[in-house]
């Protein structure tokens, strides 16, 4: 059956099966949980292909994932009429836009997001640069928080500490640094005064937005329980201490006992289980701190930030990485299909949507931009500095989601809110990149340098490149330097110890280091000494290891019986007269029928690969059987090639008998792909006498492909 008609019977079958799975009303348990399931589903396909979408226009994929949210949300295309879903795929129920099984999903990547965020904040540098970071981190903050605030007082006619001016003014604190590090990373800016001012205070400007949410949430439960709706100062003073106090007393102990903490999950976990422990930590205390009337983040944020200095931080964060991308980009869609685009519509919303952006940016500019001018910037470089801190980001949306299921931010509200911050997060870019076009440097007096060199290392795949990179940065953590992921889903490290800093990046197979001049000796040895170190080591794996003895070892004849290599093999793509004469021409020729049946990316590149991996060691294998094979950039997916050569090729096989069957397998370099099943699949068929008899005296390759079972 072709895939068109498959594709046909499915979505017949999907058809008639949806009255069966879904009512007019879900009243059962089971009912609710088989519409959610739906509704999962949609919402990571559109999560993927909203990110992919953005991605490819130079955005951040958050900004993509919010779109597809509100493009599939009860407010617009989620509420069109289906079969079987009379109301829509994404109904709104008892006047709430997500049902609450959504929302506890969002909670859960929220509580993610928040722990990752606090793994990745770097303590050394909030120490090192507490008094720079920490004025501009400081100024940015307050003057974000009024500006916000001030503004909801005129729209809401509400006084200022109202709690929907409190969460508009906290919404408008955070900053989404990790935007800003991607652009001085490629104007080779991360190193300058500027960048090493903007990333410290980013670090103030997490914490800090932590603490003014903490206390808003707190001062916001004192007035929702006041019969007077409003408080004195004094009662204010005493509910931000109480606030502040829970969430100092917690880090304290976080911080103090980190290391005990570290030794206690690695003990009831071991080394494979430890990551999911500290996650659960973060779960656990995320409801102690909503029991207290204040937002499950923070106590989120606090487990991460205990475990940032340890050494298991690095290793949370990879092996937590799948989680992350599961539920983040699925909170960003359930963020944006709660906003009602009729209110955004609404002239009052729109014009409060655009200037709470501009109020958003100039607080940003003048809280941070006024400060660097009394630490050593010129106003060029008090400029870059403001503007860098602009862009808003994941917390913003998070605080927001938080004000809406409060009943705190009306809908409106929540969607002017969401408009700020992707405002915010395009203009930013934009405005810092012509602000970096004027040169010029940003300080007062002539600095270390503003400009950073590159070193790259070429590598002959991205295997070694990965390989070599994991090395460089486990000898450096060792050299007592701290590791900074920009964001867990970012390539870009970080990485610095007292007036060193460097940044190192992964690009396929060349490893990127960046740094100031004088710290380019450094780099360098650091990089050659973990080359001699790793080179060593791939010497004692080949003192231990006999390639040629385990080949010969290979059995394919009495592994699994898998047809994987069926679902991939083309019967056009099966020669059963090739014409080569030495082992380079039935590479070649097999590679130029893959070309005519799948065109390939690049066949050169192809061949090249191929021919590379022959060198390392034959593929020839026994019984008259080689499968030439290569994972490789020329192909974006799994093709197979089979050619049956009646009087046979040297390819140095096992038993040195010629090659009268010759399978070449390529691989995409860059995706997953069954490389090595399709291989054993196809050696496990190509064992049996029977069939290698049976496909030497084939005529067709019909013939061919019906022997092989295609």
């Amino acid at each position: 059956m072709s895939r068109k008609r498959l594709l046909i019977a499915g979505l017949a079958l999907f058809a008639l099966a949806l009255p069966v799975f879904a009512q007019s009303e879900q009243s059962t348990p089971t009912e609710q949980i088989t519409q959610f399931v739906f509704q999962l589903a949609v919402i990571i396909f559109a999560a993927r292909i909203g990110g992919i979408a953005a991605k490819a226009i130079s955005l951040p994929s958050v900004l993509g994932e919010l779109i597809a949210g509100i493009l599939i949300g009860p407010f617009a295309l989620g509420a069109i009429p289906l079969p079987g879903f009379p109301a829509g795929f994404f109904p709104v129920s008892g006047g709430e836009p997500i049902s609450i099984m959504l929302q506890a999903f969002s909670n859960i990547a929220a509580i993610i997001l928040l722990f990752s965020s606090g793994l990745e904040t770097d303590l050394d540098m909030l120490l090192k640069y507490s008094v720079a970071g920490g004025v501009v981190g400081t100024g940015g903050v307050i003057f974000s928080f009024l500006f916000g605030a001030e503004l909801g007082t005129f729209f809401t006619h509400q006084p200022l500490f109202a709690p929907v001016n409190l969460f508009i003014g906290i919404m408008s604190t955070a900053t989404s640094v990790g935007i800003t590090a991607r652009i001085l990373s490629d104007r080779k800016k991360m190193d300058s005064p500027e960048g090493v001012t903007i990333l410290a205070a980013a670090v103030f400007d997490d914490v800090l937005g932590i603490i003014f949410l903490a206390v808003v949430l707190g001062i916001v439960a004192v007035l929702e329980g006041s019969k007077s709706g409003g408080l004195s100062a004094g009662a204010i003073l005493g509910i931000s201490a109480k606030a502040f106090g829970l969430w100092l007393s917690f880090t304290a102990l976080g911080l103090i006992f980190s290391k005990q903490i570290s030794a206690f999950l690695k003990k009831i976990g071991g080394e494979g289980h430890f990551n999911i422990l500290a996650l659960g930590l973060a779960f656990f205390i995320a409801g102690i701190f909503e029991m207290e009337g204040l937002s499950m983040i923070i106590g989120a944020y606090i487990v991460g930030l205990s475990l940032s200095k340890t050494e298991l931080s690095f290793i949370i964060q990879d092996k937590t990485k799948v989680l992350y991308e599961l539920f983040v980009p699925i909170f960003f869609v359930v963020m944006g299909m709660q906003v009602q685009i009729s209110k955004i519509l609404e002239p009052s919303v729109l014009i409060f949507g655009l200037l709470f952006t501009l109020v958003a940016i100039l607080a940003k500019v003048l809280g941070c931009g006024l400060p660097s001018l009394f630490l050593g910037f010129n106003k060029i470089g008090a400029l870059r500095i403001g503007v860098g801190m602009v862009p808003r980001g994941e917390v913003a949306l998070i605080i927001a989601g938080i004000g809406l299921s409060a009943k705190i931010l009306e809908p409106g509200f929540f969607g002017a809110s969401i408009l700020m911050t992707i405002l915010t997060t395009i203009l930013a870019p934009i405005l810092l990149n012509i602000i970096l076009d004027k040169g010029g440097r940003g300080t007062r007096k002539e600095a270390k340098t503003t400009t950073s060199e590159e070193f790259v290392v070429e590598l002959p795949n991205a295997d070694l490149a990965g390989l070599l990179s994991s090395y460089l940065l486990e000898d450096l953590q060792r050299e007592g330097f701290y590791v900074q992921l920009m964001s867990i889903s970012d390539d870009i490290s970080h990485i610095r110890k007292g007036d060193v800093s460097l940044s190192l990046k992964v690009d396929g197979s060349k490893l990127i280091l960046e740094a100031v001049p004088e710290d380019m000796p450094f780099v360098r040895t650091m990089v050659y000494e973990t080359m001699v170190k790793l080179d060593a080591n791939l010497d004692k794996l080949k003192e231990t290891y006999d390639p040629e003895s385990m080949r010969k070892s290979l059995d394919v004849e009495t592994s699994r019986k898998d047809p994987t290599f069926r679902k991939i093999l083309d019967p056009q793509c099966i020669e059963v007269e090739m014409k080569a004469t030495n082992k380079e021409e039935a590479i070649v020729e097999l590679i130029e029928l893959l070309d005519r049946v799948h065109h390939l990316k690049d066949k050169n590149k192809v061949l090249a690969d191929v021919l590379e991996r022959e060198k390392i060691m034959s593929t020839g294998m026994q019984h008259g059987i080689a499968i030439p094979h290569a994972r490789t950039e020329g192909t974006d997916k799994p093709v197979l090639a089979i050619g049956i050569h009646k009087k046979g090729i040297d390819f140095q096989t096992i038993d040195g008998t010629p090659a009268h069957i010759i399978a070449l397998i390529a691989s995409s370099a860059g995706d997953p792909a069954p490389h090595m099943q399709v291989l054993t699949s196809l050696g496990s068929t190509l064992g049996s006498d029977i069939v290698r008899e049976q496909l030497l005296h084939a005529k067709t390759r019909e013939e061919a492909a019906k022997i092989l079972g295609v």
